[in-house]
């Protein structure tokens, strides 16, 4: 065979493979009704069919709808949706950290549906500055001459980089042991980069002593960081100064000193259950700190920001910074904010706020839970029994702490334990848990008591469905 009739051939060949890929018009035929916006579907659609062009062999129809099927079906898991939260963490980062009370939410319902006084006087009817309000409420909570928030706490730390090292001084002083990596890869040392700031690590990793961060002030230092091991501890051979011996050096230097406190508890948690102690932001200014920030979707039990507290004409030079309206939270934050310091302030955080709550929560209320639902559960083909867990806050914090709790086995007997936690977590609601020792497990301390009756239905439903 010559060279011209290979090249007809393989020509040939080609056309024939693509004469073998639907019509986009025929597979949303066959696609029917799909609970997604049409022209996110025929995008998926027209996707998967390029997709096919690069392929040797051309699967047949069917195939080629079920691979379509697959991908509409990641499209819509991947939307914002409530979650049977059954790992046992608190604070679950990838789950949305600290859900909101019914107090907040009923707030957050109102902002948004209608016009409000986000940036106007009421008192003299002209333009009025953003979250007077709560930058009220938030100093008093926080034991602070003053407050303000930004997006996230991430952003308030660059936010005071980006400020106190906007002169001719550039660099931050910091212990080689708080370079810490938080949540999502972010690194200490890389925000400080960010900002345009210059890293001057003292110490080493286990020991830093006082001598440590006076030599390393110069002509060139900005200010002090410390930042608090909210997401890890260190024991053994390990000392570093008390923050009352790093302040007085500061003011001496007359440098700026900082805490990134990161978990942001304004109550006693160790008052709350058997947990250790989270330094307080009213704690660790009066320690001499000039300026702390932490998030307010931890701990706090918020929404996500980033609270600033302190010195008065350092919160008032962070908010007159051009960068700071970049940072700045909407009208739904702001209002969620407000809310969940006000229950604070009145007193009636513990009770309201689901993250105390779920702390405070007794193994004695769990196990009672756990009875009723294994009951509701006997008639189906798996193996249940109620067994013992250990919660965790999550989110970065108190990684010391655990707490007793009370989890409920699963173990199907005619689906693997894989193949069981696939079908649940595609549910409606998705329920997420954890596989150890063979068994799908569900710590109630995260599940709400009244999501109770919707479990016992997503785990009956769970035998009645395949995953896509």
């Amino acid at each position: 065979m010559n060279n011209q009739a290979r090249s007809n051939k393989t020509a040939g060949a080609e056309n024939q493979r693509r004469r073998d890929i639907p019509a986009v018009e025929r597979v949303l035929q066959a696609l029917g009704e799909v609970d997604l916006p049409r022209p996110a579907v025929v995008a998926i659609v027209r996707r998967e069919l390029a997709a096919l062009r690069s392929e040797k062999k051309i699967p047949e129809f069917d195939g080629v709808l079920d691979r379509i099927r697959s991908s509409l079906h990641a499209l819509r898991s991947a939307r914002i949706q409530p979650v049977i939260n059954g790992t046992g963490i608190i604070v679950h980062t990838n789950l949305g950290r600290s859900p909101l009370g019914p107090t907040v939410v009923e707030a957050l319902q109102t902002a948004a549906a209608s016009y409000n006084n986000l940036e106007f006087d009421l008192t003299g009817g002209e333009r009025g500055g953003r979250a007077a309000y709560l930058e009220h409420n938030l100093a008093l909570l926080c034991g602070a001459e003053a407050a303000t928030v930004a997006n996230n706490c991430a952003a308030a730390l660059l936010l005071m980089l980006r400020h106190f090292t906007s002169g001719e001084q550039k660099e931050v002083i910091i212990s080689r042991g708080e370079l810490i990596q938080i949540g999502g890869g972010f690194r200490i040392p890389e925000i400080l980069e960010a900002s345009g700031a210059k890293l001057r690590e003292v110490g080493t990793t286990n020991k830093t002593a006082l001598s440590d961060y006076s030599k390393a002030v110069g002509k060139q230092a900005a200010m002090i960081l410390k930042v608090h091991r909210s997401n890890f501890f260190m024991g053994g051979f390990v000392e570093s100064p008390a923050t009352e011996d790093i302040a007085a050096l500061a003011k001496q230097k007359r440098l700026t000193f900082v805490e990134d406190l990161g978990s942001g508890a304004v109550v006693e948690t160790e008052k709350l259950t058997d947990i250790e102690h989270e330094p307080t932001p009213a704690e660790v200014l009066k320690r001499g700190v000039d300026m702390v920030c932490f998030s307010g979707d931890k701990l706090l039990g918020g929404p996500q920001a980033g609270i600033l507290a302190g010195k008065e004409k350092l919160v008032a030079a962070l908010k007159r910074e051009p960068f700071f309206r970049a940072l700045r939270c909407d009208k739904l934050i702001l209002s969620a904010l407000e809310t969940t310091v006000d229950l604070y302030l009145t007193g009636r955080a513990q009770e309201t706020i689901p993250a105390l709550t779920m702390l405070r929560a007794s193994t004695e209320e769990l196990q009672s839970r756990a009875e009723k639902i294994k009951v509701a559960l006997e008639a189906l083909p798996m193996k249940t029994v109620i067994g013992e867990g250990k919660s965790q806050i999550g989110g970065g914090t108190l990684p010391r702490s655990a707490i007793p709790s009370v989890t409920l086995d699963l173990q199907p007997l005619n689906i693997s334990v894989t193949d069981f936690a696939a079908r649940l977590r595609g549910g409606s609601p998705p329920v997420v848990g954890y596989v150890a020792a063979g068994r799908f497990k569900l710590d109630l301390r995260t599940v709400f008591p009244p999501q109770d009756e919707e479990l016992f239905r997503a785990i009956h439903s769970a035998f009645a469905t395949r995953t896509s």
